[in-house]
């Protein structure tokens, strides 16, 4: 059976993408690494597409923790920002986090129905391309767009993931995809600091974030995914080979 991938990024095309596709979603800065993070970390994690559905499921849960914004602005009421690392250093992994962000979060819970829904940042990566490989033939890499751009972080990240499935045997579905995966073949993590995200971070004060997203690439041996609206962790079973990148 033929192998495919494709990537893409804006909610237009997202329809076709339902079925048929194991969709993976990539918000590199800030709401996928966030998510990760805390799942790593051993703390529930419910993705929300806004504030109205944060409050509703705030009063079914036991004094979780808010964490997001929304333009860049942490909403009222809640606790932290849409950030990795002021989640990193709390200690009260107990309490449930419900994670808002502008468009990351929007871009997963897009894909609840889905056949399948993978979480992806750089942490994960590699991980996730050997699951990829061994359990679908068919894959849609999803950026967070953001005012119209397809965000360089999220680029890379795509691109690296898709690199590694085409090594396995998938092939690009359409020239789009090629040229993403070509234009970001061999770049440093460090190409994302000319992105506007990372520009954002450093001007907003927030570059603690940006460091943490550089200095944790290939970190975890786990893949994420949707399931019953939480993002879940699984680790990859131990005869699965890591591809190299």
């Amino acid at each position: 059976m033929r192998k495919k991938l494709v990537i893409d990024c804006f909610f237009d095309n997202f329809p076709k993408y339902k079925n048929g596709y194991a969709i993976v979603a990539v918000d590199v800065i800030r709401a996928t690494t966030t998510a990760i993070t805390g799942v790593s970390l051993g703390r529930q994690c419910f993705p929300v597409a806004s504030i109205e559905e944060a409050t509703l499921l705030a009063q079914k849960l036991e004094n979780p923790l808010l964490v997001g914004e929304l333009g860049g602005n942490m909403p009222y009421n809640f606790h932290l920002q849409n950030s990795p690392t002021q989640l990193e250093s709390r200690t009260d992994l107990h309490r449930s986090m419900i994670l808002l962000s502008t468009s990351g979060t929007q871009l997963i819970c897009e894909f609840k129905n889905s056949e399948v829904t993978y979480i992806a940042c750089l942490r994960n990566y590699i991980s996730l391309i050997a699951h990829l490989q061994e359990f679908h033939s068919a894959v849609a890499l999803i950026g967070a767009g953001a005012r119209g751009e397809f965000r360089r972080e999220d680029q890379l990240c795509c691109a690296w993931i898709a690199e590694g499935l085409i090594s396995q045997g998938f092939e690009p579905e359409d020239e789009k995809t090629s040229k993403i995966v070509q234009h970001w073949s061999g770049k440093s993590v460090d190409a994302i600091l000319e992105g506007n995200s990372a520009a954002y971070l450093t001007r907003s004060g927030q570059v603690k974030d940006l460091e943490f997203i550089l200095s944790h690439v290939a970190d975890l041996n786990f893949i994420y995914r949707l399931e019953n609206d939480q993002i879940v962790e699984q680790i990859i079973p131990q005869n699965t080979a890591i591809v190299s990148i």
